[in-house]
């Protein structure tokens, strides 16, 4: 069984444990604030269970009717997890401003206290567990839930310090007014999710992956890697596609073009550890632009001399135009 569906299927069962005692809390205390807090976490179970279906449903194979694999529904459940996490914020602060209007008389305030604490930490922690999980295994819908339990996390402790406020002065708004507070910290982190996941879906260029493979590549460069020009790079949960087209000298054979394309796959499988699929087109070099930057030694066909070395840049290696 995958990592990241493992750590998914913990993510669910400390939910439903975690969503029992903060209704518990509820029950004992009668606060508003611990109410949205357990609203919230109703949250957490809907998207863990959702989060472990499309982990399962990404981990399968690629078919013929999926030829890129299933990774892409991890954008689809992180879009749907973000989505609840804003309706949650929003019913927090309709229950909080009725509260407002309405207050009532909240009780046995330590235990409450006591209780939501033991889960904002437990929440913390599974939180850090997916964060890493996913971002070794590079998976979106695990990242989201991470960050949905860690907001989850400051949601409840910011609760819990208003609890505290509350049981030393008696002002009965403060219960409603942290809520609200914190409401909003949870209405941002669904954004930022929804818009994460968008971006996935509509193929956004990944500057920050781009820019770390354009240094690795820079770094490593072969003499005979003369040009590397329309770099596209997608990702489908933890597969990684590349597709570029790739210079090397024009009187390379075939074995030794696809040599020279095998070093630049394995390169890059080194450095980025996820699945790689590479779908490289080889060009010729065409002297005697090609010669001035071309680093081979010994070079049969020479025609212009070497000037120095062609540096890629995010500019150049997603062009569509052959330099040199």
């Amino acid at each position: 069984m995958p990592v990241t569906i493992r750590v998914q299927q913990w993510v669910v069962l400390m939910s439903i444990l975690l969503f029992g005692i903060k209704v518990l809390a509820y029950y004992l205390t009668h606060s508003v604030a611990v109410l949205t807090d357990a609203l919230e976490s109703t949250v957490n179970v809907v998207t863990g269970f959702t989060g472990l279906y499309s982990l399962r449903l990404a981990a399968k194979p690629r078919d013929l009717d999926h030829p890129y694999g299933h990774g892409k529904v991890e954008l689809l459940s992180a879009s749907f997890e973000g989505i609840l996490i804003l309706v949650a914020g929003l019913v927090i602060v309709y229950e909080s401003l009725i509260n407002l209007m309405h207050p009532h008389a909240v009780k046995q305030l330590d235990t409450g206290i006591v209780l939501i604490s033991i889960t904002a930490i437990v929440n913390y922690l599974i939180g850090a567990w997916c964060i890493r999980t996913a971002k070794s295994h590079h998976s979106m819908a695990l990242a989201a839930s991470g960050k949905h339990l860690q907001s989850d996390t400051w949601t409840t402790a910011g609760i819990v310090a208003g609890l505290i406020l509350l049981r030393f002065t008696g002002i009965a708004w403060v219960d409603s007014a942290v809520a609200i507070i914190f409401a909003t910290v949870i209405i941002v982190e669904g954004y930022k999710i929804i818009r994460q996941t968008v971006a996935g879906i509509m193929d956004e260029a990944d500057i920050e992956l781009l820019q770390q493979l354009i240094d690795v590549l820079n770094k490593n460069k072969k003499p005979a890697w003369i040009d590397l020009h329309n770099l596209r790079a997608i990702k489908y949960g933890s597969i990684l596609h590349l597709d570029c087209h790739f210079t090397v000298p024009w009187y390379f054979n075939v074995n030794e073009a696809h040599d020279e394309v095998k070093a630049l796959d394995q390169l890059i499988g080194e450095h980025f550890q996820q699945s790689l699929e590479m779908f490289v087109h080889t060009d010729g070099c065409v002297p005697p632009g090609s010669c001035r930057v071309c680093p081979l030694e010994h070079c049969p066909v020479r025609q212009s001399p070497f000037e120095g070395r062609l540096e890629w840049t995010l500019e150049n290696i997603t062009s569509n135009q052959k330099h040199g």
